[in-house]
């Protein structure tokens, strides 16, 4: 195991060992406004060529909608794996690794408690999102984002792995929906935004999937998030790192605290691994 840090600044035990696999988050840990940070392209660039360290996204979006430029470093052979869906979905260049779709009668659940609270929902598959309806907003975001239709019966024929919900202010979150006793919870990852998804759901199951895929002990990895949606998985890795401006929540389960994508958090923790950046 890793030992464990928990405050930001130097890793001073140098007996820390390497990892042999990392998992990133997407947003706001890789990527800014949905694009690649250039120095995080290039450090897992240099991290594919001059390791033999496992790299895999972590990360709760959909399938459907993983940027290009993730997706182009998965066919360059940089990256190793995907994990979506808050680990629901797993694949890798050959294909689907895991998967956990959504029964029946956990979609009828969530239906219903997102009708009872007046909301716009989409189910995520593995080749399109689906929405319930549409808005202003959400015609402007349909016509730009491909595999994002509308269609509120998507979820009766084909596999779906989460619903998302998006809120008209940060006060109106469904706190008082009782997800438990479907077996559901929710898990926001915005002010405005969360996922409906099963009790057992979360990156932390993918992780294990993707460890197990790779004969890779889960206590030799580390991973790197900001968001709520990543405490499971911090709780499960070797070292976990959180953003500079990651959740408070987050901050506090991390073994590390580094910086922002702006001031090259990333390359910073690297660094003090003695890891090529």
């Amino acid at each position: 195991m890793f030992t464990e840090y928990k405050a930001s600044g130097a890793l001073t035990n140098t007996a820390i060992p390497v990892p042999k696999i990392i998992f990133f988050d997407i947003d706001d840990t890789l990527s800014r406004n949905g694009v690649i940070a250039e120095h995080n392209k290039a450090t897992l660039e240099r991290l594919a060529h001059d390791t033999d360290i496992k790299l895999v996204i972590s990360t709760g979006r959909s399938k459907a909608i993983i940027p290009d430029d993730i997706l182009a470093l998965l066919d360059a052979d940089v990256l190793d794996a995907i994990i979506c869906m808050n680990g629901q979905y797993s694949f890798d260049k050959s294909g689907m690794i895991s998967h956990y779709p959504l029964s029946a009668e956990q979609t009828t659940n969530i239906v219903k408690l997102c009708q009872t609270s007046g909301l716009i929902y989409k189910f995520d598959g593995a080749t399109h999102i689906a929405w319930s309806g549409e808005n202003d907003r959400l015609r402007v975001f349909n016509a730009i984002t491909p595999n994002s239709i509308v269609d509120p019966d998507y979820y009766k024929s084909n596999d779906v792995y989460q619903c998302s919900v998006f809120f008209n202010n940060q006060q109106e979150k469904m706190q008082d929906v009782d997800f438990a006793q479907y077996g559901l919870k929710l898990v926001h990852w915005h002010n405005t935004g969360a996922d409906i998804l099963p009790l057992e759901a979360s990156k932390a199951r993918g992780i294990k999937d993707i460890c197990q895929h790779y004969a890779i002990d889960v206590s030799t990895s580390m991973a790197f998030g900001d968001g709520m949606n990543d405490l499971e998985m911090f709780d499960l890795v070797g070292f976990a790192v959180s953003m500079g401006d990651g959740q408070p929540a987050l901050k506090a389960r991390a073994d590390f605290i580094t910086g922002t994508i702006e001031e090259h958090g990333i390359q910073a923790v690297l660094d003090q691994f003695h890891i090529k950046s």
